[in-house]
């Protein structure tokens, strides 16, 4: 139930002027689909422009507003420019240049002998000073010097920074009188405007305390649900689990477990002894043995009599997990089956019932085993691979399903910064595998010039030759999904030529059947070669895979970089990874690859990841997604987010949580940034 305050910010984007079904398209595309969205769309960065009387106080380069009489229209035959040549009130001569379709605005919007204000950058074309395609022409100077600073928004195609500007106008309109939510103290402190005064600030220029606020507005609804699933969780009735160690005395693991496998095994067997359900996040690094982590705690919950479910993100990693686990419970005479959304029929049937009547012990599967057709005889444990692609709504779904509430066990490969670990899993207790099992070799990193492309070739050619399996990623073009697939092709196509048949391709807009199929050919070493965008970042396990190329590698964050390298030196044989770096190199970029050759350390390339990311370089974090958030950056959230959880914890203990007049407001907040499963707790549920 959302409070009625907050409705005409939920209305669908439809509701504004100017929008119809061909403007959605592309709105849709940046996530603008209601009023609140494009309220929250705030500007890339704002050109600023200075007002000039004539173009010998301009510079080049320099954003101006002038005044410009046309005096005459040139097209240029073939696919030359459009050019209208204008002059100042001293006479200079500029041109006002045209591309393509533009030319058709250009001869509507410039009439010879019509005085025009135009605003754009001063540019040099041979002897001439010129301006490309104006960002603005218009009669009448008022409205083009109010915008002497203007915002840059992020578009899609079909969408222009006018259009944006001015449903961005319409949305600020429509923005409701809310309660302040943030504690007085810290309000004070920081002189921060109120939330209306902040969003239309924050969309005026460079405010900086506008755009704080409204980060920590997103910050503390964030910390404030977490900690009511936390509160909520510990008031449950879960089920004590105490093991006898029957089972796991009969396990055959094929080497010791590490310091940290045993003191992460302890961590979770103290909570699953409690009768509050665990809520615990396994941190490991890829390859440190968080499965065997996990058997053992479903093994315990099997020795205490229940039944244990492993929910992993793709069909491939759940297969993956099954093939591994089974041979590892073989001795124990634990029934384990596979349930993914493929099974059909009998099969399906005779997993339902064992389900059901007990008789499996621990299933594997996709989010196919928490459907509503599937129930459980006695659920004791559910664990959640790959923790990050299952948002908090989805695991209050899941724990759902038992008698009482299981207890869960989250695991991620990703190594995340010990802030980054408060604001995406600050509801749960964290143990961290910082240990590699024995008989991992570490893997030869090397940089290597784009120029080397054709060595790169000849080596991967001689690898191949020997029996052995490579992965070449393609470059993560920075703004556009379709240009990482057309890069990826392009590279397929050319390495086809080379190796034929032992060649598949592998990406995100691939048919699920075509990627499995392929994915398949690989894992099963009928293909040698894996050609992929970042889509094989989790879960790919091919021992006999031991060479990985990653090309334009500085265009990947180190946390990327690093997950990618860990699809090699997975079985006993020596494994590289080459970096193939493009000539342009960033001072970053140059440092981040300085770094993969130093390190292996997963945790300590994710605290140096957010270090360099920090400063402004927020590259592909969005698209990425490492980060629940859409308004805080990496950067406030390092500096924001131990405020927000302090003023979260206040809320909670001093200020009765979320009654009373700050309470209220701060309800609203959880509805606003859509945290509203937290309220919905209250409510049981």
């Amino acid at each position: 139930m959302r409070p009625e305050v907050l409705n005409p910010l939920f209305v669908e984007v439809g509701a504004l002027d100017g929008v119809g079904p061909k403007l959605r398209k592309p709105l849709d595309k940046l996530g603008l689909t209601r009023v609140r969205d494009i309220a929250y769309h705030l500007p890339d960065r704002f050109v600023t422009r200075r007002a000039v009387e004539s173009l010998d106080e301009a510079g080049i380069g320099e954003q101006v507003v002038i005044a410009l009489t046309p005096t005459e229209h040139r097209s240029s035959s073939g696919r030359g420019p459009y050019r209208v040549l204008a002059q100042d009130s001293a006479g200079n001569i500029c041109a006002l240049t045209y591309f393509g379709r533009a030319s058709y605005t250009a001869k509507k919007l410039l009439p010879v002998g019509e005085k025009r204000w135009v605003a754009g950058r001063i540019d040099q074309f041979g002897q001439m000073l010129q301006i490309v395609h104006p960002d603005h022409v218009v009669e009448d100077s008022g409205e083009t010097l109010t915008r002497l600073c203007e915002p840059v928004y992020a578009l899609s195609e079909g969408l222009t920074q006018p259009k944006v500007a001015g449903l961005v106008e319409q949305a600020l309109s429509k923005l409701p009188d809310l309660p302040e939510w943030i504690e007085p103290g810290q309000f004070e402190a920081e002189k921060w405007p109120a939330w209306k005064d902040a969003l239309k600030l924050a969309h005026k220029g460079e405010h900086e305390a506008a755009r704080d606020r409204l980060a920590y507005d997103e910050l503390l609804a964030n910390s404030l649900a977490l900690m009511l699933v936390r509160a909520d969780n510990r008031l449950r009735k879960g089920q004590p689990l105490r093991g006898d160690g029957s089972l796991r005395g009969k396990l055959q693991l094929p080497y010791e477990l590490t310091g940290a496998q045993e003191r992460s095994v302890a961590e979770i067997e103290g909570d699953l002894a409690q009768e509050a359900p665990m809520l615990r996040l396994l941190q490991g690094d890829v390859g440190a043995g968080k499965t065997v982590v996990a058997l053992e705690a479903m093994l315990i919950t099997n020795e205490a009599g229940k039944q244990a479910a492993l929910l992993a993100p793709t069909e491939i990693l759940a297969r993956q997990h099954f093939e591994t686990l089974r041979s590892m419970v073989r001795p124990t005479g634990i029934e384990i089956a596979l349930l993914t959304g493929r099974d059909k029929g009998k099969a399906r049937e005779s997993i339902l019932m064992g389900l059901l009547d007990g008789s499996i012990d621990i299933v594997i599967g996709t989010h196919a085993i928490f459907q509503d057709t599937v129930a459980y005889r006695d659920l004791g444990l559910v664990v959640i691979d790959e923790q990050h692609r299952f948002g908090v709504a989805q695991r209050l779904m899941l724990t759902a399903k038992g008698k009482r509430t299981p207890h869960t066990l989250a695991m991620t490969a990703t190594p995340i910064p010990r802030t980054l670990t408060l604001a995406q899993y600050g509801e749960m207790d964290v143990s961290r595998l910082d240990e590699m099992p024995p008989g991992r070799q570490p893997i030869d990193t090397r940089v290597v010039a784009q120029e080397r492309l054709a060595d790169v070739v000849e080596g991967v050619s001689r690898h191949i030759a020997s029996g052995q399996q490579a992965y070449w990623v393609c470059p993560m073009v920075r703004e556009n999904e379709n240009e990482d697939i057309a890069a990826a092709e392009a590279r397929f196509a050319s390495l086809k030529e080379r190796f034929g048949d032992e060649v598949v391709l592998v990406h995100g807009q691939l048919k699920p059947e075509l990627k499995d199929a392929a994915m398949e050919r690989f894992a099963s070493g009928k293909a040698k070669l894996l050609i992929a965008t970042t889509v094989i970042e989790v879960g790919v396990d091919v021992p006999a895979a031991t060479l990985m190329v990653i090309e334009q590698a500085e265009r990947f964050g180190l946390a990327q970089l690093h997950q990618l390298r860990g699809r090699v030196g997975r079985g006993s044989e020596k494994s590289v990874c080459l970096l193939l770096r493009g000539s342009a190199l960033s001072e970053t970029g140059r440092e981040r690859l300085a770094l993969m050759r130093e390190t292996q350390d997963g945790f300590r390339l994710a605290e140096e990841d957010l270090r360099l990311r920090g400063g402004g370089e927020l590259l592909g974090t969005r698209q990425s997604g490492d980060t629940p958030f859409r308004v805080a950056s990496l950067e406030q959230i390092t500096r924001l987010l131990p405020k927000a959880h302090d003023d979260a914890r206040i809320l909670m203990d001093r200020d009765g949580g979320l009654t009373g007049t700050r309470g209220e407001a701060a309800r609203i907040l959880l509805y606003l940034f859509e945290r509203d499963w937290g309220v919905q707790l209250l409510r049981g549920g």
